[in-house]
């Protein structure tokens, strides 16, 4: 299911850049020209995103009906792996109109998920030594959520649910609804009992109420340090706690240290930084 909509996504994006075509490659670009062009790291970063990319310049050539568009994608470094500046990423050699057609789409997309596992691993090795887990949240571009998970696993993160349809937490607005937390939680085990219940607290007193109602596990949002003690102190291992709202880099160990089970953080996907990658055409055959 996702590959199809990954597959999606790519056409989509041909369609905004390229359209009927590269007219300026039209132009300058003999039809049936092959060369070699070089990815090329600018930063230090993680890399994530190869096997997206590959996958994208098959779609390409497809749209432009060019069969072996891509003769060849060596790539010198995988997923995951750490690449210095100034290291060569990966070189193809193809057809120069459609390296040069697919080159902002597919720098774009790799330049973003790096910088998502680049991001994800700061956080990670800040807490390597302790037992909990960082995770992800569904604050994703829109579309992009597949390749943008896949990236904070790729960084050493782990992924939260990927869609609503897939796990129960309930927010601050269903307990409103619901009219208190307890209420909120015993409707959702009476209908999904078999899923993990989670669900979001605000204070003490809530978080109580969760682990008497039944709930599996209990998100402590934007609890200070001294809550989250008192929290994980009183959950004596009833309950799993994720501490979620205002973490970053700085403050990411001194919450880990209270003793919580996971840390869920939105900036690893809504503001990570695209890191810099370029490509060059080295030689034209």
């Amino acid at each position: 299911m996702y590959y199809s909509l990954v597959d999606e996504l790519f056409k989509l994006a041909i369609l905004e850049d390229i359209g009927h075509g590269d007219i300026t490659s039209e132009i300058v670009v003999p039809k049936d020209c092959v060369a070699f062009a070089e990815i090329i790291c600018k930063e230090n970063l993680v890399l994530a995103g190869i096997p997206f990319i590959k996958r994208f310049f098959t779609i390409l050539s497809s749209y432009f009906n060019i069969q072996n568009g891509i003769l060849s994608f060596d790539e010198y470094y995988s997923d995951g792996s750490f690449v210095e500046k100034g290291s060569i990423i990966a070189v193809l050699k193809g057809n120069a109109r459609i390296l040069l057609a697919g080159e902002r789409i597919a720098l774009n997309l790799l330049q973003r998920l790096s910088g998502i596992a680049t991001f994800t691993k700061e956080f990670v090795e800040r807490i390597k030594d302790l037992r909990v887990k960082i995770l992800d949240t569904r604050k994703t571009s829109p579309g992009l959520r597949f390749m943008e998970k896949y990236a904070v696993r790729v960084g050493g993160g782990y992924n939260h649910r990927f869609a609503l349809y897939d796990a129960v937490l309930i927010k601050d607005n269903h307990i409103k609804i619901a009219g208190s937390v307890k209420e909120a939680v015993l409707k959702a085990k009476s209908s999904y009992g078999y899923h993990k219940i989670e669900v979001e607290v605000k204070s003490i007193e809530e978080l109580e109420e969760a682990i008497m109602a039944g709930a599996d596990i209990v998100m402590l949002d934007n609890m200070d340090i001294e809550e989250m003690k008192k929290a994980v102190k009183i959950a004596k291992g009833r309950v799993l706690l994720e501490a979620s709202g205002g973490v970053n880099l700085e403050n990411v160990r001194q919450i880990a240290l209270t003793g919580v089970d996971f840390i869920s953080i939105g900036a690893l996907t809504h503001s990570a930084k695209a890191v810099d990658i370029s490509m060059k055409i080295k030689e034209v055959l």
